[in-house]
């Protein structure tokens, strides 16, 4: 893989901001290639989020959140961006913390990966915990929810119905159950 990494990188000669929101911005990254022709990227840039997945007497907290560009509501593991100077723990818990009301009092790194790499830089780093304690939910201005506790074998029936569709709850099923099978998580 060493030899391969940048073999086909692509040098940015040109940006043009496109937009600048509240969580993503955009923009056009012209860029040379490696043939030395040139084209245009269209970028999302992302400040990174987090998710955990917690277990609550052998059951997974989820929420049930209705997602505008899907245009329906799914269940996720509980997630959200990283506010800007924001240690990853610290994001991860305040989330927890916010959409579920549990306060998670360790925390442990699953894995990271990059959400959409063709056109995102967006990283999510997903942790685990099963001590918590209960608190109170803490949701933002424009967020709606519910919070519910799954069983392994409901998170895999979700699955297989489509009602749980995004990776990081998806990877969160699995890494949860090869936890129960093996007592490791990675």
């Amino acid at each position: 893989m060493d030899e391969r990494k940048n073999k086909y990188e692509e040098k940015t000669t040109q940006i043009e901001p496109i937009y600048d929101g509240k969580v993503i911005s955009l923009q056009l990254e012209h860029v040379s290639l490696p043939n030395g022709n040139t084209s245009i990227r269209e970028v999302v840039k992302h400040p990174g989020a987090v998710a955990v997945l917690a277990i609550v007497d052998n059951k997974m907290l989820v929420v049930h959140q209705y997602r505008k560009a899907l245009e329906r509501s799914i269940i996720e593991i509980p997630a959200g961006k990283i506010d800007p100077g924001e240690a990853l723990e610290k994001a991860a818990k305040r989330e927890l913390e916010e959409e579920t009301g549990f306060i998670a009092q360790s925390l442990t790194l699953i894995s990271s990966f990059y959400t959409s790499p063709g056109f995102a830089d967006e990283k999510i780093y997903v942790y685990f915990t099963d001590e918590v304690l209960s608190g109170e939910m803490d949701l933002d201005d424009d967020e709606f929810l519910d919070c519910d506790q799954i069983t392994l074998q409901q998170a895999k029936q979700y699955i297989a119905d489509g009602d749980i569709q995004d990776a990081k709850t998806i990877f969160a099923v699995y890494a949860w159950e090869k936890y129960i099978l093996t007592g490791t998580l990675t």
